[in-house]
C-alpha cells in the first residue's frame, strides 16, 4: 500500500470521524483547517499527487459529511460565523464540478421549509456570483485530453440548464432572485463568455481545448426556450470579439458547429433573431449549412417554410360596431399586422454573402416560388405566412444577379406564372394583391428584356414595405452584376410627395418670378362658388329615367344622374309607378363620360329605389342575381345593394326624414345655407356673455319607429337561397365563382342580422344553418369567413327562446363544427369569428339555463 495515498486517505476518515462526534468548536477548526491543504490554497500545500487524489477520490464524501452536519447549533461552535465561513470555503475553493454536484444533491434532498435548504440555496446563489459555474464549464473544456466521463457531463448538463426549475420547485414562494430564469440564463450566457475566452487564451498557449460542453448547454438552453436570454448576452459580445480575430472566428464556429442535431434549429433560430444583420450571422456562422446537413436543412427549410412570426391585431369585443360590422359587411379587406423581418433580411443575405452559399439561395428561391404558386397551399396557409414567404421571394431576388436569375430563367418563370394565376383567382383581396406585387418584381428582375407586368392596387404600408425589399441589394462575396435598380409602382405617374419633399424650385438669382410674385394678395374665397352647366338637371323621376335612358346630351345626363337619388327621396309615388324599370335602368348603366363618382352615384340610386319601393326591387334584383349574361361586378352590385337598402329600412326613426345619402351636386345647394362669418362671431359673444343658472337636456331622445324591414324581409333573403346549386353557363357558385359565393355569404348574415326582432327572423334562421351546413366544409377562406359571420347573425337576431324551441339540433350540430374551425382553421380570421361564435353560444346557454331551472 503507498504510504502517501494512505496517509491521505487516513487524514479524511480521522476529519470525518471528527466531524461525526466531537462537539469541540476549536478542534473542528483546526481539523477543517488542516484539510484545506489539499485544496491547494495555504501556504503548506499538500504534494500535488495528494491534491489529485483528495479531489478525485474524497472532496465529494468529505462535502457530503459537511452537508450533514449543517445546523444552528453546529454553525455557532465558533463565533463571529467563522465556522460558516470555513465550512462554505469548501464549496467555493474546491473542483467546482464535484461542489456544484454536491449542492444540487443536498437541495434535491433536503426538506422543505428548512434551515439546512435555505443555507445551501444561499451558498448556490453566492457560489454562482463568485463565477464558479465558469470554472465548472471550464473543467470539462480541459478534461478532453483526458479519458471521458459521459454519465458526469450528462448530469451536468442537465443540473446546469435546469437549475432555475429544479430551485424554484425546492423552494416554492421563498426563491431567490438569482434563480430566477430572466436573472439565471444571462448570467450563463456570461460565464460561457469567460470559458470562451480561457479556451481562446489556452489555444494560443498551444493547449488543446474543446467547446463541445459548452454547445451542449447552449444548445439545451436554446431547447429550454432561452435564446433570447442566453443570446442576447453571447451575439453582442462575440459581434465585438470576432470582428478582428480569426481565433475568435474559428472557435465560435466550432462552438456551433459541435450543437447536437437535436438541439440546431433552436440555436440558428435564436442567432438569427439575434444577430444585426447578415455580416454579423457570416462571422460567426461561418459555412456551417456547407458542413452540416442539419444545418442546411432549418436554414433553407424549417427557417423559411415553417417558422414566420406576426403581431397579432387586436380582436373587437362582442356586441361592439367593429363587431357587428365585422359580421354584417366583412368582405376580406383587412389585412393582418405583420412584424417586422430582419429575421427573414438576416437569413437570406448570410446565404448571399458568400459565393459556396449562394447556390442554396437559388435552390431557397426555387422552393420559395413553388410554395407561393401552390393552389392548395393558398388555400390552406395563413396568410401571415404568405406574406412572410412573398417577402422571402423579393429578399432572394435582390440579393441574386442578373446572370444567376438568367441560368434558370424558364423554371422560375414557370413557378411564377403559375402562382400569380392561382391568386389572382383568390376571392381575398390580400392574396390577390400579393400576387400583384411579386408578379411586378419578380417578372421585371427575372425577364427583364420582356414587357413587364402592371396591376392596379392600392398602396399601403405593407406594399411600401414589401417594395422597398425588392431593391437589388450588393452582394459582398457574389457575382458583381445584381440587376438594374427599379421600384415598381402600379402607374407611370410620379409620387406627388416625392416631388414635394425635393423642395421648392429656386430659380436664377434676379429672374421674372421674383418680380411678378402675388403672395402678399389675399385669395379670393371661391369655397361657395359653384361650376356653371349648360343643361339644367330634370325636375321629375321620369325626366331622369328619359335621360339616363336615351339622351345625347352627356352634360344632361350626368345631371340627372346626380339629381336622381335627390328625386327619389322627394317623390316616393312617382318613384313606385317606375320602380322596376328605374332599378333595371341603373342596374345596366355603363358610364359614358368620366363621371366623378359614378359607381357612388349609381349605387345610391339603386339603394334609394329599394328603400322606396323595397318588396317590387327586391324581387326583381333577387330574380336577376341569377339569371343569365350578367357580370360578376354586377351580381355582387345586386347584394352590396340588397345590403344597403336593408341597412337603410331598418334604421329607427327613418320614417318622415328621408335623408339624402347621396353626394348632391354642389350647383344644388342654396346659397343661404352658408352661414356668414360675422353672425358666427356675434352668436359667440352672445353665449359668452349670457349667464345660465341651468342647463336642459341637451341630447335628443333616441330615434323611434317600426322596422320596415320587418314586412320585407323574406323578399330580400329567401329568393338568394333558392338556386345557389344550380350552375349556369357563365355562372357557378359551386364552381369557379367563389369570391361571389362569399360575398353572397356575407350578404345573408347581413340581412339576417338586420331582421333581428322581426316575425320573419326564426324561419329565416333556420334557412341560413341550412345553408352554412351545406358549405361548412368549403375550401375557400373567405366564404368560410362568410359561413361563420352568418351563424354569428342567427344567434344575434333570433330570440332565444326560439333557438332552443325550433333550432336545437342546428346548433348543436354547429357547435362541434364551430369547435374545430376554431382550432384547426388555417385561416386567422376563421378561427375568430368561429370563437365569437361559440362565445356567443355560451352566452346564450348562461342566459337559459336560469329559465329552465326550477
Amino acid at each position: 500500500m503507498d504510504p502517501e495515498v494512505s496517509a491521505v486517505r487516513l487524514t479524511v476518515w480521522e476529519a470525518v470521524h471528527i466531524l461525526s462526534s466531537s462537539e469541540d468548536g476549536g478542534r473542528i477548526f483546526c481539523t477543517l483547517g488542516s484539510l484545506k491543504r489539499y485544496l491547494g490554497e495555504t501556504e503548506n500545500s499538500a504534494l500535488p499527487e495528494e491534491q489529485e487524489e483528495f479531489a478525485r477520490i474524497h472532496f465529494s464524501t468529505f462535502l457530503r459529511c459537511l452537508v450533514g452536519k449543517l445546523s444552528p447549533d453546529w454553525l455557532e461552535l465558533l463565533p463571529d460565523g467563522q465556522m460558516e465561513e470555513l465550512w462554505a470555503s469548501f464549496f467555493l475553493e474546491g473542483p467546482a464540478d464535484q461542489a456544484f454536484l454536491v449542492l444540487m444533491e443536498s437541495i434535491e434532498g433536503a426538506a422543505s421549509p428548512s434551515f439546512r435548504l435555505m443555507k445551501m440555496a444561499r451558498l448556490l446563489a453566492r457560489f454562482l456570483s463568485v463565477g464558479r459555474m465558469a470554472a465548472v464549464m471550464e473543467g470539462q473544456c480541459r478534461q478532453q485530453a483526458g479519458p471521458a466521463f459521459p454519465l458526469l457531463q450528462e448530469t451536468l448538463l442537465t443540473k446546469v440548464v435546469g437549475l432555475p426549475d429544479l430551485l424554484g420547485n425546492r423552494l416554492q414562494r421563498e426563491n431567490l432572485a438569482t434563480f430566477f430564469p430572466q436573472n439565471y440564463f444571462p448570467l450563463l450566457g456570461e460565464e460561457v463568455l469567460r470559458v470562451l475566452q480561457v479556451v481562446v487564451d489556452s489555444l494560443r498557449g498551444g493547449l488543446d481545448c474543446s467547446v463541445s460542453f459548452l454547445s451542449q448547454v447552449l444548445g439545451k438552453a436554446c431547447v429550454h426556450g432561452r435564446q433570447k436570454e442566453v443570446l442576447g448576452v453571447l451575439v453582442p459580445r462575440l459581434t465585438v470579439l470576432t470582428q478582428g480575430s480569426c481565433l475568435w472566428q474559428r472557435v465560435c464556429w466550432c462552438l456551433v458547429e459541435r450543437v447536437p442535431d437535436w438541439a440546431m434549429e433552436a440555436v440558428l433560430k435564436g442567432f438569427v433573431e439575434a444577430a444585426p444583420g447578415p455580416e454579423v450571422l457570416s462571422r460567426l456562422l461561418g459555412n456551417l449549412v456547407t458542413k452540416s446537413k442539419k444545418a442546411q436543412f432549418v436554414m433553407t427549410r424549417k427557417l423559411l417554410f415553417l417558422q414566420y412570426s406576426c403581431t397579432p391585431r387586436p380582436v373587437p369585443p362582442l356586441g361592439s360596431p367593429g363587431w357587428a360590422g365585422s359580421v354584417c359587411l366583412a368582405d376580406g379587406e383587412r389585412t393582418p399586422a405583420l412584424s417586422q423581418m430582419p429575421m427573414l433580411q438576416s437569413l437570406l443575405g448570410y446565404l448571399a454573402m458568400d459565393s459556396q452559399r449562394r447556390s442554396l439561395l437559388m435552390q431557397a428561391l426555387k422552393e420559395l416560388l413553388e410554395t407561393w404558386g401552390s393552389s392548395s397551399a393558398i388555400r390552406h396557409v395563413p396568410l401571415v405566412q404568405q406574406c412572410y414567404v412573398s417577402k422571402a421571394i423579393l429578399i432572394c431576388l435582390a440579393h441574386l444577379g442578373e446572370a444567376e436569375l438568367r441560368d434558370s430563367q424558364d423554371e422560375l418563370l414557370a413557378s411564377l406564372m403559375e402562382g400569380v394565376k392561382s391568386r389572382l383567382d383568390s376571392s381575398l383581396p390580400p392574396v390577390r394583391r400579393l400576387g400583384m406585387i411579386v408578379a411586378e418584381v419578380a417578372s421585371a428582375r427575372i425577364h427583364p428584356e420582356g414587357p413587364p407586368l402592371k396591376f392596379q392596387y392600392e398602396e399601403d404600408e405593407l406594399t411600401r414595405e414589401m417594395l422597398a425589399l425588392a431593391m437589388p441589394q450588393p452582394t459582398a462575396d457574389g457575382p458583381s452584376e445584381a440587376g438594374p435598380s427599379f421600384a415598381p409602382v402600379s402607374g407611370e405617374t410620379p409620387d406627388r410627395e416625392t416631388v414635394d419633399r425635393s423642395g421648392p424650385q429656386v430659380g436664377p438669382e434676379g429672374s421674372d418670378s421674383e418680380l411678378d410674385s402675388d403672395d402678399e394678395f389675399v385669395p379670393y374665397d371661391m369655397s361657395v362658388d359653384r361650376e356653371q352647366r349648360s343643361s339644367k338637371a330634370p325636375s321629375y323621376v321620369r325626366g331622369c329615367l328619359e335621360a339616363l335612358t336615351g339622351s345625347e346630351d352627356w352634360e344632361h345626363w350626368e345631371a340627372a344622374l346626380r339629381a336622381l337619388e335627390g328625386l327619389i327621396f322627394r317623390s316616393p309615388a312617382a318613384t313606385q309607378e317606375v320602380s322596376v324599370e328605374l332599378a333595371k335602368v341603373l342596374l345596366h348603366l355603363e358610364e359614358k363620360t368620366a363621371v366623378a363618382g359614378f359607381e357612388g352615384l349609381r349605387q345610391r340610386a339603386l339603394v334609394a329605389v329599394t328603400v322606396t319601393d323595397p318588396a317590387r326591387v327586391a324581387e326583381y334584383l333577387t330574380a336577376q342575381f341569377y339569371a343569365l349574361n350578367y357580370s360578376l361586378r354586377q351580381r355582387m352590385d345586386i347584394l352590396d345593394v340588397l345590403t344597403l337598402a336593408a341597412q337603410e329600412l331598418s334604421r329607427p326613426g327613418r320614417l318622415g326624414k328621408a335623408p339624402q345619402r347621396g353626394s348632391p351636386d354642389p350647383g344644388s345647394q342654396p346659397g343661404g345655407a352658408v352661414v356668414p362669418a360675422w353672425r358666427a362671431v356675434v352668436e359667440e359673444r352672445v353665449r359668452r356673455k349670457t349667464r345660465r343658472f341651468s342647463k336642459g337636456s341637451v341630447g335628443r331622445a333616441p330615434a323611434v319607429g317600426p322596422n320596415e324591414f320587418n314586412s320585407v324581409a323574406g323578399y330580400f333573403f329567401f329568393p338568394l337561397l333558392q338556386h345557389f346549386d344550380r350552375p349556369l353557363v357563365t355562372f357557378d357558385l359551386l364552381g369557379g365563382d367563389q369570391l361571389v359565393l362569399g360575398r353572397l355569404a356575407h350578404t345573408l348574415g347581413a340581412l339576417m342580422y338586420l331582421a333581428v326582432n322581426t316575425t320573419v327572423a326564426v324561419p329565416m334562421g333556420k334557412a341560413l344553418l341550412e345553408f352554412v351546413w351545406a358549405l361548412r366544409f368549403h375550401g375557400d377562406a373567405y366564404v368560410r369567413r362568410g359561413l361563420l359571420s352568418a351563424v354569428s347573425a342567427v344567434l344575434l337576431s333570433v330570440p332565444a327562446e326560439r333557438l332552443l324551441a325550433d333550432l336545437l339540433d342546428e346548433l348543436l350540430e354547429a357547435r362541434s363544427w364551430l369547435g374545430d374551425v376554431a382550432e384547426k382553421d388555417p385561416d386567422e380570421d376563421c378561427r375568430l369569428l368561429a370563437v365569437k361564435a361559440l362565445l356567443l353560444l355560451e352566452k346564450l346557454r348562461d342566459k337559459l339555463l336560469p329559465l329552465s331551472s326550477p
